[in-house]
């Protein structure tokens, strides 16, 4: 009879407290701000924002792909574009604002007070997540949460959401990865 609220934690392995890759470069997506400085050119330089195809315009140049690369590979992309009208361009870009690939995104699906997509950020874990989503509703089986990891091939991982948010127990919290989706289930009781 009571089996129907026995916790479901055990199901998945528990998430590895670090996960973090080294040398993570952030990756342009649709709806990030790109500032666009043009050395000795100041009417080439512009804040653009990545359009949903993942394109680009600037001055001179009607597309230019920008979704999937970095800043680093955006400015050498527009210096040959801008090569054909100005002698040496020298362009630095800079992401100003935040959204990412949706590859790459976090997402926070079920009982989070503000379940939503996240731009993933280096080193961010658990608890950086249950912070820009509310923190757990009323009716959150917390400790049955789990994580779908999608950089392994969709592996799934147990997290201990009520222990980290509710009693502060800091070795619940994990480093999440870019593309991770944390699922948190109702509680049956």
């Amino acid at each position: 009879m009571l089996s129907g609220c026995a916790s479901t934690a055990g199901r998945y392995p528990a998430a590895p407290a670090a996960a973090s890759t080294d040398g993570y470069s952030y990756i342009v997506g649709p709806g990030d701000s790109l500032n666009i400085i043009a050395w000795r050119n100041p009417e080439l330089s512009m804040t653009v924002p990545v359009r949903p195809d993942g394109k680009i315009s600037t001055p001179l140049i009607d597309e230019l792909v920008a979704q999937g690369k970095n800043s680093t590979e955006i400015a050498r992309d527009i210096e040959k574009q801008l090569s054909k009208y100005v002698r040496d361009p020298v362009i630095t870009v800079i992401v100003t604002s935040f959204v990412g690939p949706y590859s790459e995104q976090i997402r926070v699906v079920g009982e989070a007070s503000k379940p939503q997509a996240l731009p993933y950020k280096q080193k961010m874990t658990v608890l950086d997540v249950m912070i820009a989503v509310g923190g757990l509703t009323d009716f959150a089986a917390g400790n049955d949460a789990s994580i779908v990891r999608s950089a392994e091939g969709n592996k799934q991982y147990s997290v201990r959401l009520k222990d980290l948010v509710k009693r502060g127990d800091v070795s619940a919290n994990v480093e999440m990865r870019p593309g991770d989706i944390l699922i948190i289930p109702q509680s049956l009781f």
